[in-house]
């Protein structure tokens, strides 16, 4: 495996806020700002995505340059490596991003400030075909994130992830490769879970 890059970020978009985020609340793509770093054209590999995002989050000029919002998520684009898609996002108090996957793109986060939490399903989806499916035992996975801890995770990753603090905002940083090709997002009750939408990048561009 190829050494893990360092590369810096850099903000790409004004930030955006919404009160329910979802990717067709989030800034039109653009091509990222190019900052002192250098990366690769090379498709870039878990382990470097997950470097990038450690390295993002102790970054404290660029976690300063995020606005907090007391209601909604912010966010803010940022140049991650070998042209993957990344994310500088702040949650307010008891916000989260309800159940979803990332289809085809793995991925890598880290908590910058305060504190997440990520509930997982250790199951792999049905690709297409199917709007309600009820989960066997065994497969939820949960895990408390604090400041300076991250995960990463593969193609076709199915999660939620909350700020369940009553008081405190939270930051974290967030990249995928290759960029989110699409997102399902799902509502659950009980062990039932159920698609209720697909979203595709012209949905949020």
């Amino acid at each position: 495996m190829s050494s893990p890059r360092s590369a810096v970020p850099t903000a790409a978009a004004v930030p955006s806020r919404s009160s329910v985020p979802s990717p067709s609340s989030i800034p039109a793509r653009s091509t990222p700002v190019t900052g002192g770093s250098a990366t690769s054209s090379a498709a870039p590999t878990v382990a470097e995505l997950m470097d990038f995002v450690r390295s993002a989050a102790r970054d404290e000029a660029l976690i300063a340059s995020l606005p907090l919002d007391p209601e909604g998520r912010t966010w803010i684009r940022l140049d991650g490596p070998g042209g993957s898609e990344a994310w500088l996002i702040g949650w307010p108090p008891g916000t989260g991003t309800g159940w979803h996957d990332h289809a085809d793109s793995f991925g890598a986060f880290t908590t910058a400030v305060g504190a997440l939490t990520e509930h997982s399903l250790a199951v792999r989806l049905p690709t297409d075909g199917w709007r309600t499916l009820e989960l066997t035992d065994g497969v939820d996975r949960s895990r408390d994130l604090a400041t300076g801890q991250g995960r990463a995770f593969g193609q076709n990753h199915v999660h939620e992830v909350l700020n369940e603090s009553e008081v405190a905002h939270a930051v974290s940083v967030h990249a995928y490769y290759p960029p989110l090709p699409r997102i399902r997002r799902f509502s659950r009750t009980g062990a039932v879970l159920r698609l209720e939408q697909t979203e595709r990048p012209e949905d949020w561009q």
